[in-house]
């Protein structure tokens, strides 16, 4: 059996958490709600407050299954009370990112400067200009636009100029080694 899947998910009484007929669960906090589908395979059950996961048969894609449903679903209760945040640093001269209403507008040594608008349920703070801040409920989407912010200048190993996490560890490159 999944070792994931078999542990309860446990939420406060601030969400209201249900299962609709169509095997989906609904969860709902102050602000948001977040709604994960999954497959027939896997069952879940409110049982005071906790949600439990089973699973109808035992294949192998039902034991992956049910881990990642379990995961997806304490992933949603955890966005909806604290929320998930992503720290991303410029590093280079010159590099400098400012949020402009609905838009992050970067400099990263381009002819032009990025702007990025940013999605909805996604909160974008910068501090100090060279910290860019990104939070929201959902995991995935906190995630992806971390990366897609990311991936408009990945970190160069010989410098270590770009945009990278903050917890980041850069494999720094040696230079050209001198002449003879």
């Amino acid at each position: 059996m999944s070792r994931i899947g078999r542990a309860p998910v446990v939420f406060d009484k601030a969400l209201q958490v249900s299962v609709t007929p169509k095997n989906e669960v609904v969860v709902k906090g102050p602000k948001k709600s977040i709604v994960v589908a999954m497959r027939p395979t896997i069952k879940a059950k409110i049982e005071g407050n906790e949600i439990v996961f089973s699973r109808t048969d035992e294949t192998k894609q039902s034991k992956a299954l049910h881990g990642l449903y379990r995961a997806l679903v304490q992933n949603a209760v955890l966005g909806l009370t604290k929320g998930f945040t992503k720290t991303l640093e410029l590093v280079g001269v010159g590099y400098r990112a400012s949020v402009k209403g609905k838009t992050l507008e970067m400099t990263l040594g381009f002819s032009h400067p990025i702007a990025f608008p940013i999605p909805e349920g996604i909160e974008v703070t910068v501090e100090k200009q060279t910290t860019i801040n990104i939070t929201g409920a959902d995991r995935g989407l906190v995630g992806q636009v971390a990366a897609k912010v990311r991936g408009f200048r990945p970190p160069e190993p010989f410098l270590g100029k770009g945009v990278k996490y903050s917890n980041e560890v850069i494999r720094r490159k040696a230079g050209k080694a001198a002449g003879k």
